[in-house]
């Protein structure tokens, strides 16, 4: 089955053709066995990463919680993001935001939110449940996950990493899907062509080479008072942990655990040395030019 490409909500009112995931949710579903689960606490836990890095002042106004809980409403210092997750959320929003702000993208606007759920969720883009994985939707120009992923999906059913950078990287990889929107070669998948060189998996790895690129200039990146989100660059160990955790949601990496085969042709996402390849690419190089995964002959 394929992935939708980005378009209009599809008559059921489900998520339709609109979203753009890490994870083909169909693939997820099949590993939880006809659902995606319940219970259990926020996953990702950053742990000692970047223990005391996390500096400035927050900003909360575009992260949300879908119960209207107002979990993060609190955070308003980088203190506070590295004591809690949720706050250091916010930190790496921030982050996001101020370092895509500073690339002058012509038409640039940042996320309208960070919308964290358990169990589903209501979107311009229809409606999602936990299955789905991390998602941005176009049509409000919003992220989405649910918290229990990365323990319930990424680690315990796809083998990949939890905790760490792991959820920066996630979080990296869906706005990097936001600039494709802003600068426009989102609009340029429009078949539901799959395949190793087929335009979703081209998207899919410019996300991943954004993230890169975000990764390698996060430790510069000054908030509104001129003061760094994260005052030290992003150790190795870390950087291999996003990278872990890009492999593990490769389409052969997915389709070995699921089906036994890898069956490149049905591609939506690009296969696990696809998706080290280009957020190395944006890490390493560090330019927009260096993602136009479009103008690549092959990728």
């Amino acid at each position: 089955m394929r992935i939708p490409i980005p378009g209009g909500v599809g008559t059921t009112g489900g998520i339709g053709g609109v979203i753009i995931a890490v994870l083909v949710f169909v693939l997820v579903s099949c590993l939880n066995n006809g659902g995606g689960g319940g219970g259990g606490g926020a996953g990702g836990g950053f742990g000692d990463v970047l223990s005391d890095a996390l500096g400035g002042q927050l900003q909360s106004s575009r992260v949300s919680d879908a119960e209207d809980s107002g979990r993060y409403d609190r955070c308003e210092t980088g203190e506070d993001a590295n004591e809690s997750l949720d706050c250091a959320r916010v930190a790496i929003e921030n982050s996001l935001t101020d370092f895509w702000e500073g690339q002058n993208l012509n038409g640039w606007e940042p996320i309208a939110s960070l919308t964290t759920f358990t169990g589903a969720v209501s979107t311009q883009c229809g409606n999602a449940d936990s299955s789905v994985g991390p998602f941005y939707c176009p049509a409000d120009t919003s992220i989405y996950y649910d918290t229990t992923f990365f323990d319930q999906v990424l680690e315990d059913q796809l083998g990949g990493p939890d905790g760490g950078f792991v959820e920066f990287y996630v979080l990296a990889h869906e706005y990097g899907h936001h600039i494709s929107n802003v600068i426009g070669t989102m609009s340029k998948v429009r078949s539901q062509e799959t395949g190793p060189q087929s335009p979703g998996v081209r998207l899919e790895l410019q996300a991943d080479c954004f993230a890169g690129m975000w990764t390698r200039h996060a430790d510069g990146t000054d908030d509104e008072s001129g003061e760094p989100l994260l005052a030290e660059p992003v150790p190795e160990s870390d950087i291999e942990l996003a990278i872990e955790a890009a492999e593990a949601v490769g389409d052969d990496r997915i389709q070995k655990k699921t089906q036994g085969q890898v069956t490149p042709e049905t591609w939506t996402h690009g296969s696990a040395e696809q998706r080290r390849t280009w957020f190395m690419t944006g890490y390493e190089e560090g330019t927009l030019e260096a993602c136009d995964t479009f103008s690549a002959d092959r990728v």
